[in-house]
């Protein structure tokens, strides 16, 4: 396929292939048309015919080409395949989804404070009782396994389940094994309110590249058992927002809710391991 797609990224190249999709041409002919030397033609057709594109016989004194329309078949099905996996794929509606929330934020954002009381609700019903969904809510090796948002992950988490510890979490590209590229974000805060099992509050802000605050989340847990599992809600509001706090804010909706999202899966994963257990 590398070679069919470096075959066509030559105008000329292109041209010559519109031209033998009409019918078979020689190599004479085929240079007239796309005012070329003939020698400058030639050399153009066995490129294609090394990559497959066009097949040649002679012909008396002549050399004629002909399409392979099958290799053309071949490249016109992988852009299909990728563009229905592009179609088809999360990741992409909802980077289309952000987009839209950041154009919106951004307009918002004109002064200082311009978000500062909005908040946000989310609630997720947990198939674990709330002394067993706590730990992934304190515990920095747990926490870590879902406190991000789809293709991140944590590359620094300081949390204590205590008021007035201190919170850091900082989150890199998925793939970004060796810690090469850029820092994709990082957040500062403190514990608030702990009561195992319950309810836990914290403040949390994310930081802009100089090291300023964008805004603070003021956040709150709280855990009801229910005959199932637990019900988990969680409320965040909006205070201190800078005018420079628009995109961080535009992906709240969406980070923190594919963040609760992870974490319902691993808790039902974990349910699934402690059921298999118990009947065994």
């Amino acid at each position: 396929m590398d070679a069919i797609l470096t075959a066509l990224a030559d105008p000329t190249r292109w041209r010559l292939v519109g031209l033998l999709a009409e019918r078979p041409r020689p190599v004479g002919v085929l240079a007239r048309l796309v005012e070329a030397r003939q020698p400058q033609a030639t050399k153009h057709l066995q490129t294609l015919e090394r990559a497959g594109l066009v097949s040649s016989r002679r012909s008396g004194q002549r050399r004629i080409y002909a399409l392979r329309p099958e290799r053309l078949r071949d490249l016109a099905a992988a852009l299909t395949r990728l563009a229905d996996t592009a179609e088809r794929d999360g990741p992409y509606a909802t980077f289309d989804r952000y987009g839209l929330s950041v154009e919106a934020e951004r307009l918002a954002a004109e002064e200082t404070g311009w978000a500062d009381g909005r908040s946000f609700g989310f609630s997720r019903s947990l198939p674990r009782p709330p002394e067993a969904v706590w730990p992934h809510l304190v515990d920095p090796d747990l926490l870590a396994r879902w406190w991000t948002p789809d293709d991140l992950r944590v590359s620094e988490l300081v949390f204590e389940g205590r008021p007035g510890s201190r919170i850091v979490h900082e989150y890199r590209d998925a793939e970004d094994t060796d810690g090469s590229d850029p820092v994709a974000g990082r957040a500062e805060g403190v514990v608030n309110d702990v009561r195992p099992g319950e309810h836990l509050a914290y403040r949390l802000s994310p930081l802009l590249p100089d090291g300023g605050r964008a805004f603070t989340s003021h956040v709150e847990y709280d855990l009801r058992p229910t005959g199932a599992g637990t019900e988990f809600d969680v409320r965040l509001t909006i205070a201190d927002s800078t005018v420079d706090s628009a995109d961080f804010i535009a992906g709240i909706e969406i980070g923190f809710g594919q963040s609760l999202d992870r974490l319902a899966a691993i808790l039902t994963a974990d349910s699934h391991r402690t059921d298999t257990r118990s009947n065994r």
